[in-house]
């Protein structure tokens, strides 16, 4: 190594020194009269990630040295750059007084303490400000859509990063509507209803950007219950139609009966039409022996419900009201006996 060599090496060392010993200078030391001016240490940066941050300095004439540091590297000499990060650069100024940088594609490890820090004929002084890099919510983690039987117990997560650290709410949508549940990454349900199967709604937001949304859609398996089953008249010769309609999840499956008999599609002149949640028994042409009692089977493999319905003649509607009327007043008597009793 030559002596020219050795003085240059020695000559950065010394800058390096020189530079580091002014992060002991407090930030924000004012200047006094006749000395250079520095403004007062700036506010907090804040960015989102991914966005680019400028770094202002603001100096004076009098100024002979300046530099740009972080926590752990020197950024710019001058007008040398030292950083080996070519996300980093020296902002062409149209200001004399403006010493400015800027940090392009800013990542969270960018962020912390900057100093800029000026050399005067009398004594060092620096100024620092504080990038705080945001980031958007985004959910890493959440539940795979489920299918339960009525009853059970469901736990739902939903786990979500960002800065700062994201709020996380359920919404539950259903056939109801939607509503809000609760807020948390967890969301536990004890003994689930039918009631409450649908999309279940995530999100994560923090403010910085718009909210992270993911659905978990949980099914509840529960046995059928009928939803409309009606006695029916149809005159000799016309046609005629029973139905039964039935909720269950899974879908339920429909069988038929006349007393005990079971009945099977296009046997003994009838059909039966199986849609959906709907079931239909259908007569082409009705005779007399096709009047009476049938019976609509639903089931799945949750479990099982009927229901009875009457195919009757034009002059039998009466007597299916009386019917009817009857059961209704029994069901009255049962009632108020009951309301009775209890009161002794």
């Amino acid at each position: 190594m030559g002596f020219c060599d050795y003085f240059v090496v020695s000559w950065k060392c010394l800058v390096v020194m020189a530079l580091r010993l002014l992060f002991l200078v407090p930030a924000g030391v004012p200047a006094r009269s006749g000395e250079s001016s520095f403004s007062k240490p700036m506010d907090n940066v804040t960015v989102r990630q991914g966005e680019s941050a400028v770094l202002k300095c603001i100096t004076d004439s009098k100024v002979s040295r300046v530099a740009w540091l972080n926590r752990t590297t020197i950024l710019f000499a001058g007008s040398d750059k030292w950083t080996l990060d070519p996300r980093v650069v020296l902002l062409d100024n149209t200001a004399v007084t403006e010493y400015s940088i800027k940090i392009q594609n800013v990542d969270v490890q960018d962020e912390g303490p900057y100093v800029c820090s000026i050399l005067t004929n009398r004594k060092p002084k620096s100024s620092r400000v504080h990038l705080i890099v945001q980031v958007p919510a985004k959910i890493s983690n959440v539940s795979a859509d489920i299918t339960v039987n009525e009853g059970s117990n469901v736990t739902l997560m939903c786990l979500a990063i960002g800065r700062p650290e994201p709020t996380v709410i359920w919404k539950h949508h259903s056939h109801r509507g939607h509503k809000v549940m609760t807020e948390g990454e967890y969301i536990e349900i004890t003994a689930i209803t039918k009631d409450q199967s649908g999309a279940y709604e995530c999100i994560a937001n923090n403010d910085v950007s718009a909210p992270d949304v993911r659905t978990v859609n949980v099914t509840v398996n529960y046995p059928p219950y009928i939803l409309n089953a009606r006695s029916t008249g149809a005159p000799v010769g016309h046609k005629g139609i029973l139905q039964c309609e039935a909720s269950a999840v899974p879908i339920a499956d429909f069988e038929w009966y006349k007393e005990d008999r079971r009945l099977f599609n296009g046997l003994n002149g009838v059909k039966i039409e199986t849609k959906g949640k709907q079931s239909k028994l259908v007569f082409f042409n009705v005779s007399e022996e096709d009047y009476g009692n049938y019976t609509c089977v639903a089931l799945n493999t949750m479990g099982h419900t009927n229901a009875s319905i009457i195919l009757y003649g034009p002059g039998a509607v009466h007597d299916v009201n009386r019917a009817s009327q009857s059961r209704r007043s029994l069901h009255l008597l049962w009632t108020v006996t009951l309301l009775y009793l209890c009161k002794f």
